[in-house]
């Protein structure tokens, strides 16, 4: 179930924020990932578990695999330095991504859902709301990788942590919102809570191993989970209030 649009019918806001978000995630990847070709940036500022947990940048040397079906050696880069605080490695990170289909899908997801969200908080508030769901969500996947004994060099990056939230804000502000998805080779109109629901509930199940999925898949499951739970759990919050008024009109 692939989300093609959304009704958004009743904006009011150009969602300049969200544009902004998706602009400069394209131009990260193609600029200084070099269209994921340039894996030293890459290692260097994408966010790392154990430079989180211990809060110091480590350097590490290049390693060669061999690739079990072709049987060719592959160089993996080492962790480079980051020219920054590694704390801030949970806000790059956010902006990297490690392949075009990568790249592509989130910033689907988050064109589709971020509009609606943007003009529901407006500018400021979205835009603050974005970025706490996206640290939120990359330390859930440290404090997972630490809790499940996981190789702690393993960098991690992405929006879809960030994403999650936009899309578990999305879930409570519009349930019942029509969404346009391809599913089994034709598009239908669901309600957002089918869309949404059904795909919190598939990084659930591929987060716990139910579907065979795991960390080791490459995948960062916990981040996901972490940003949506963010996003349900904050939102309220980050909602404009309307004034107050203490005077009765005649």
């Amino acid at each position: 179930m692939i989300p093609i649009s959304d009704d958004d019918s009743d904006r009011i806001r150009i969602p300049f924020v969200n544009y902004i978000f998706i602009a400069v995630n394209i131009l990260v990847f193609v600029t200084y990932q070099r269209l994921g070709n340039n894996l030293e940036f890459t290692y260097s500022y994408a966010t790392v578990p154990a430079e989180i947990l211990s809060g110091h940048d480590i350097v590490t040397p290049a390693t060669w695999v061999q690739d079990p079906i072709t049987g060719q050696e592959v160089e993996i880069p080492g962790l480079g330095i980051t020219a920054l605080p590694v704390w801030l490695t949970l806000i790059t990170s956010m902006f990297m991504h490690g392949g075009i289909a990568h790249l592509g899908g989130n910033m689907l997801y988050l064109w589709i859902f971020g509009d609606n969200l943007e003009d529901k908080l407006g500018h400021l508030r979205y835009f603050f709301f974005y970025l706490l769901c996206g640290i939120i969500a990359s330390l859930t996947h440290v404090f997972s990788d630490y809790l499940f004994n996981e190789n702690h060099l393993i960098p991690s990056l992405g929006a879809s942590g960030a994403i999650s939230g936009v899309m578990g804000g999305y879930l409570l502000l519009f349930p019942t919102r029509r969404v346009t998805v391809f599913f089994i080779f034709t598009f239908i109109s669901v309600p957002a809570f089918i869309v949404l629901g059904s795909w919190i509930l598939l990084q659930v199940a591929n987060g716990t191993g139910y579907l065979g999925g795991s960390e080791a898949s490459g995948i960062a499951y916990a981040a996901h989970i972490g940003g949506f739970i963010a996003g349900l759990l904050l939102i309220k919050k980050f909602l404009l209030r309307k004034p107050v008024n203490f005077f009765r009109r005649r």
